[in-house]
């Protein structure tokens, strides 16, 4: 069994580094410190962190305002707080002025599973991404989160970095060549394209595998940027793999799925076949166990596979 390893605190390794060697950044907890585990800066920073107290929507105009100062700001809460409570000032103080912010947003996807539906963030992606102006990251372990904070510090401006609350299987070493908008090619393949982001990457390359051992060869892409996305490698993997699967840890609607789908549809259309959420609220329980039950387990993945290659044959 692959090696799980904390991301967000890994993020808060990463944080303490870059404030270390950046005496420009500041951050924010709206008091989940503890949890998201900007707390570490604080400990280290005390003259840099502010802790707003639970009011996401001033964590965020605070974090605008420093951010007006000149400040690289990184404002710490959950991710369903930030996509809903703090939108409106995600929106107006900080994407419309193209402020310095970027927003940490832990406990994303369904990964604090055991509280349950209402702190499940399934669509974060789709509205993060539709803000403009917005940059939207998803790491896939914990080296990334590591690699992703000084390239979205150094990224102008707002940037939504969604991070797990889970331990996730280590994929990456050092070597791993992050750069924001740039798809990483993992695996080469020509008879079908598997696009991932977040946890689903280790669960695409071992989906992958079993489609090896079928005799069908699969491209692996880690789309860690949803926004801007990588649109030549996305339609490379179009025209000469004519068939794609994206897997996701959200709802199917307006995540990497459509766009991956936006990216195509004008440009060169193939079966796409979406693993993710469909359409409905989640459920409370072990989050491994909770991912298989919502559809996005290996099975699913290869069985997305199949799909897609059926399509093509038909067209």
């Amino acid at each position: 069994m692959a090696t799980l390893v904390s991301v967000r605190k890994a993020y808060g390794e990463a944080l303490v580094e870059l404030g270390a060697a950046n005496p420009n950044v500041v951050a924010l907890s709206a008091d989940v410190c503890n949890s998201d585990f900007s707390y570490m800066f604080e400990e280290r920073f005390p003259e840099r962190f502010f802790n707003t107290g639970i009011a996401e929507p001033c964590l965020v105009d605070v974090a605008a305002g420093f951010a007006k100062s000149g400040h690289i700001v990184f404002a710490n809460t959950f991710a369903f707080l930030f996509e809903l409570r703090a939108l409106e000032q995600i929106r107006t103080s900080v994407c419309f002025t193209k402020d310095n912010v970027k927003f940490a947003a832990t406990y994303a996807g369904v990964s604090d599973s055991f509280d349950g539906p209402t702190h499940h963030s399934i669509t974060d992606i789709a509205i993060m991404r539709a803000l403009p102006n917005m940059t939207v990251v998803v790491v896939a372990d914990a080296v990334e989160a590591k690699q992703a904070v000084p390239a979205v510090a150094a990224y102008p401006g707002p940037v939504y970095l969604r991070l797990s609350r889970a331990e996730a299987p280590v994929i990456f070493d050092s070597s791993h060549p992050f750069e924001i908008g740039k798809a990483v090619l993992l695996r080469p393949g020509g008879d079908v394209t598997l696009m991932a982001t977040g946890i689903m990457v280790g669960r695409t390359l071992e989906a992958a595998d079993a489609l090896a051992k079928e005799g069908i060869t699969a491209r692996v892409l880690e789309m860690h940027t949803i926004k801007p996305l990588d649109g030549a490698a996305v339609v490379a993997a179009a025209r000469e793999t004519r068939a794609i699967v994206t897997a996701e840890e959200h709802t199917i609607i307006g995540g990497l799925g459509g766009a991956v789908l936006e990216a195509l549809a004008e440009v060169h259309p193939v079966p796409v076949v979406r693993v993710g959420i469909h359409d409905r609220f989640t459920e409370t329980g072990p989050y491994f166990t909770m991912l298989d039950r919502l559809g996005l387990g290996v099975q699913n993945i290869v069985d997305a596979a199949r799909a897609a290659i059926r399509l093509r044959s038909n067209r």
